[in-house]
């Protein structure tokens, strides 16, 4: 059965149509280039289906943009900021106070940043598929001389696109979404529509998004690259990256299902869709998915451990100097910077509630806990939030807050700290255990500092300094 189609109208009265189906976490997708909710759920048996399970455990809601579909088509704001509003109607209607926010792809990546930069009490989740900032000099070349076309019609010009957008895939593939897109706009409104998101640009918002945020980029993708992917990866505080790279298509929504199970993380979700729906994408080898280590996602087991912790060096006197909200944001900015420099190097952050303003992390290497902890102190120093930094191994005991964050527990864990207080501001203090370990792979050397008596530590603990090797 079709879902009933209900309205909402914008602050600037535009309408726009949308459906919620389902209950549970609310999951609003967004797809600003192929979208026409009635076309698209008779027409795309894929979508269906999978929206059908899906509300089974989430509520989930889809809604066509402003110029799309089944809102207003007569318009002539294709701003940034209306396509920005177009969502705020539509879960200011259904009554959202906080939701996971998910883009279908490409440039509507620059709507969801924007919208989660604007509301980051009400985005806890980011999913952007295929993600861009800002269209690519390439394809805006590429399409500006298709339009400029005399005799092009609106059939020769959407199949192009699709198939310049998405990738020369099977006919049958561009047949079915080259159809949505005719169905979804007129070629006369397209070409308003290209010429306001070809400015489009939410590049400097990047650094601002405070939510934890999943890349899914297709390997190989025409538009988003894997060093698109990579670059906005970095320049996101908590960005996860994970790549697809199924052949078909089908393959591939599974596989970028399967991830955001993952990444999402709920008991009613993860739990239940993962088990019974999707175990395919989850556990087959022909279609594996590569998946950085998510902010909360991810098991921690106990055991041992390399325990890595940073804490701002003297922030009641930066504090002071910032005021309380400035020295917060840049703190929070760091806080994210930091958790993705130890995610590039294999290492979890932990993210239940510590004290202060520290970052705690496990690895599994000594080497790579100190490779990320001179990349930490190197952020901080860029920051002017320099670091103490301090590592120590041994075993951890894993339990989750009452919040539901995973979080570690232990003796070795109050050495890793007490150590982490030791060191000068961006310095790098190792236990004697790390420094065994990395002693023969980590290319640095280590100056002794001698046997450290720590606050609630019986015996003394020997300190080594990290030095950049000769």
């Amino acid at each position: 059965m079709e879902p009933r189609i209900q309205y909402a109208r914008t602050s600037d009265g535009v309408r726009i149509a949308y459906y919620s189906i389902g209950s549970g976490p609310p999951l609003v997708w967004m797809q600003p280039l192929y979208s026409h909710l009635q076309v698209e759920w008779q027409r795309d048996a894929y979508l269906r289906s999978r929206a059908e399970i899906a509300a089974q455990i989430i509520t989930f809601v889809r809604y066509d943009h402003r110029g799309f579909g089944l809102s207003d088509r007569e318009i002539d704001d294709y701003s940034l900021a209306g396509f920005v509003a177009d969502i705020e109607a539509v879960v200011d209607r259904l009554g959202l106070r906080e939701f996971w926010l998910m883009n279908g792809g490409g440039i509507g990546s620059a709507v969801a940043i924007n919208f989660s930069v604007l509301h980051p009490e009400r985005v806890s989740r980011l999913v952007l598929q295929n993600p861009c900032a800002r269209l690519p000099k390439a394809l805006v070349e590429q399409v500006d001389g298709l339009l400029a076309m005399k005799l092009a019609d609106w059939r020769f010009v959407s199949e192009t696109i699709t198939r310049v957008v998405n990738g020369w895939e099977d006919d049958a593939v561009s047949r079915l979404l080259s159809g949505l897109l005719r169905e979804s706009i007129t070629m006369e409104s397209f070409v308003r529509f290209w010429l306001a998101i070809r400015e489009w640009d939410a590049s400097a918002l990047l650094a601002r998004i405070q939510c934890p945020t999943l890349l899914l980029p297709r390997r190989a993708h025409p538009i988003s690259t894997e060093e698109l992917a990579r670059n906005m990866a970095v320049d996101i505080p908590d960005a996860s990256l994970v790549f697809v790279d199924a052949l078909h298509r089908d393959e591939r929504r599974d596989q970028a299902i399967a991830a955001m199970i993952s990444f999402l993380d709920t008991d009613r979700a993860a739990q239940a869709m993962a088990q019974s729906v999707f175990p395919a994408a989850l556990g087959s080898a022909a279609a594996p998915v590569e998946l950085a280590a998510t902010s909360n996602a991810g098991e921690t087991p106990s055991g041992t451990a390399v325990i890595f912790f940073a804490d701002i060096a003297d922030s009641t006197a930066l504090t002071e100097h910032l005021g309380d909200a400035a020295f917060r944001e840049k703190a929070r900015g760091l806080g994210g910077a930091l958790r993705t420099v130890i995610r590039q190097h294999a290492g979890t952050p932990i993210e239940g509630k510590l004290l202060g303003d520290g970052v705690l992390a496990v690895f599994t290497s000594a080497r790579e806990a100190i490779e990320a902890a001179l990349a930490c102190g190197a952020a901080g120093e860029g920051a002017r939030l320099p670091l103490h930094l301090g590592l120590h191994a041994g075993d951890v005991i894993r339990e989750k807050d009452p919040d539901g964050r995973a979080n570690v527990y232990g003796g070795a864990v109050n050495i890793a700290s007490r150590i982490s207080g030791l060191s000068a501001p961006g310095e790098v203090l190792v236990s004697d255990i790390v420094r065994g370990l990395a002693r023969t792979s980590a290319s640095v050397r280590f100056e002794d500092c001698g046997e450290q008596s720590l606050k609630g530590v019986g015996e003394p603990v020997r300190v080594w300094a990290v030095r950049e090797g000769e």
